[in-house]
């Protein structure tokens, strides 16, 4: 089963189980599919489908931030409950170890010789890697990788 077609079951659980919450998130990540789908006239596949949910995992991150940072702990609390559903449709998260792993394989098959290259590296650990660790994370190491360090 596609993740789109995942979340839409989910939609439909949620709807017969009256959980407002977690309908209103999934309706959220449906309409933001759909909106892709419209704007871009392509149908949305799991990789496209997954890069969504993680832009809005990001975008819920940085609110909560922002609210607790103006003493906001009831709005910080409702991001922190729509981040836990919106987490449930990403794939298992790599260890540091797997990530470090994965960097050190990409600079190998890259050739990749210093900093000039790190284009190339992250060009080969996007798609390997997303969804599955923090690209932040992963451009930290590849950086360090990449310095000698």
């Amino acid at each position: 089963m596609s993740l789109k077609a995942q979340i839409t079951e989910d939609m439909k659980a949620a709807m017969r189980a009256k959980e407002s919450a977690r309908l209103a998130t999934i309706r959220l990540i449906l309409a933001e599919i759909k909106r892709k789908e419209v704007d871009e006239q392509i149908e949305v596949d799991d990789t496209q489908a997954l890069a969504i949910v993680e832009k809005m995992i990001k975008q819920r991150k940085d609110s909560i931030t922002q609210f607790e940072a103006g003493g906001r702990a009831d709005l910080a609390e409702i991001e922190k409950g729509e981040l836990a559903i919106l987490s449930a449709y990403m794939p298992a998260g790599l260890s540091d170890e797997e990530i470090a792993a994965e960097v050190q394989a990409a600079v190998a098959s890259t050739g990749a010789a210093g900093p000039q290259d790190m284009g190339k590296v992250m060009g080969v650990l996007k798609p390997k890697l997303a969804g599955r660790a923090d690209m932040t994370v992963v451009s930290g190491l590849v950086k360090k990788a990449l310095s000698g360090g």
